[in-house]
């Protein structure tokens, strides 16, 4: 097997990783909200955790925002179709774990921010991978926060706090996008000093 087919099917499984990955963070986020944090707030109000000193936001939002890293490396990998399927599968699967109405909620959120990720995300990926998933993660967990909060609770009350979450995951991952970032590098490296 050559070593572009060997690379091919390894993109391919890395990408069927993070497609998994993708479609679980959606029913962990939605089963978070209701079920972990420090406090719930009363009356089905979401489960909070504290994402910076005095800033609490609904749990979910550590999810989300891996979720919207890993948005971005199915995209790389598998095409932005496999993305949208993902959220398909993970709404399907949250209908198991959360009230409807934060199922409608988040499924209505990932749909708007995967469209405004494909607007930023896919035209600076091929020359700017580590902007281009910062960018897309600013502009999708703003759209995802906002419109979540307001279909599941009537409100952007937490909208800092989840800004703030989601972007916590987001540079938390940052170092990890960087390592693939040189390593996809290195492999163009060598396809081109192999056949040259």
């Amino acid at each position: 097997m050559s070593a572009i087919a060997v690379t091919a099917r390894d993109d391919r499984i890395e990408g069927a990783v993070y497609l998994v990955l993708y479609m679980l963070c959606i029913p962990a986020a939605n089963w978070m909200i209701g079920n972990v944090g420090t406090f719930c707030v009363p009356n089905g109000g979401p489960c909070m955790v504290p994402v910076a000193p005095g800033l609490m936001a609904p749990s979910g939002v550590l999810t989300v925002g891996l979720a919207l890293v890993l948005r971005d490396l199915v995209q790389r990998r598998l095409g932005r179709w496999w993305s949208l399927a993902a959220i398909a599968v993970g709404a399907a699967l949250s209908a198991l774990l959360a009230a409807p109405s934060l199922v409608i909620a988040s499924t209505g959120a990932f749909l708007l921010s995967e469209l405004a990720d494909f607007a930023v995300y896919t035209p600076l990926q091929q020359r700017r991978f580590i902007l281009a998933v910062i960018a897309s993660s600013a502009v999708g967990l703003i759209v995802d926060s906002m419109l979540f909060l307001w279909l599941a609770f009537g409100s952007l009350d937490f909208l800092v706090g989840q800004i703030v979450g989601k972007a916590w995951m987001v540079v938390v991952s940052l170092p990890f996008i960087w390592w693939l970032r040189e390593r996809d590098a290195r492999r163009a490296e060598s396809f081109v000093a192999a056949r040259g």
